[in-house]
């Protein structure tokens, strides 16, 4: 409880000052889950990535709590065809140890796309998870990423399902990760 002085009429008065928390919890029957298929065709690794590791967090509800699994499931098509910006097809590598001793191994990230393109993305998009439980369990499951443009999650997302904006390569005022609707709302409070 804090305790404010005020003047009211020229004499002192004491005023209580309540200060409470709102907890703001959900149950799990009104958290919905929904489906996003994007399309890697010709995006950058690390826009695409960072889109849709915020999508997978939930950070895109207005009932997002970091401690909870809010996010939804996302669908990646096209994956060995998403591009790096400068040099990075030859200079980057992606490194990994077996358990062995000496069994350091490296690739450079054109061989990594010809063995298995899939993986190029997915670390791209697990490099920027927080490395928890809640990670491992709830949240690395829920993405799922294909080299074609095909996928076997039609029953979840039919035909006529519209893919994921594509990520600008310059940030401009009007993208929010899909939440175009909001935007243009705030756009229209603000100038009134």
């Amino acid at each position: 409880m804090g305790e404010i002085t005020m003047m009211i009429l020229g004499s002192p008065c004491i005023c209580l000052l309540v200060l409470s928390n709102i907890n703001m919890s959900f149950p799990g029957r009104s958290l919905q889950q929904a489906w996003h298929l994007v399309d890697a065709n010709n995006q950058t690794v690390g826009r695409v990535a960072g889109q849709i590791a915020q999508i997978l967090k939930g950070k895109h509800k207005p009932t997002f709590q970091p401690n909870k699994d809010m996010g939804d499931h996302i669908v990646v098509i096209n994956a060995e065809k998403v591009v790096f910006s400068g040099t990075k097809w030859k200079s980057k590598v992606y490194r990994w140890h077996t358990g062995y001793p000496g069994g350091l191994k490296q690739r450079r990230a054109e061989e990594m796309l010809e063995r298995k393109p899939e993986e190029i993305l997915k670390k791209a998009v697990l490099g920027m998870l927080k490395r928890n439980n809640l990670r491992h369990q709830s949240i690395e499951p829920r993405l799922r990423i294909y080299e074609g443009p095909s996928h076997p999650h039609t029953a979840q997302l039919p035909h006529s399902t519209a893919r994921a904006p594509p990520v600008p390569r310059a940030r401009s005022n009007n993208f929010h990760f899909g939440l175009n609707n909001y935007a243009a709302i705030r756009n229209a409070s603000s100038n009134k």
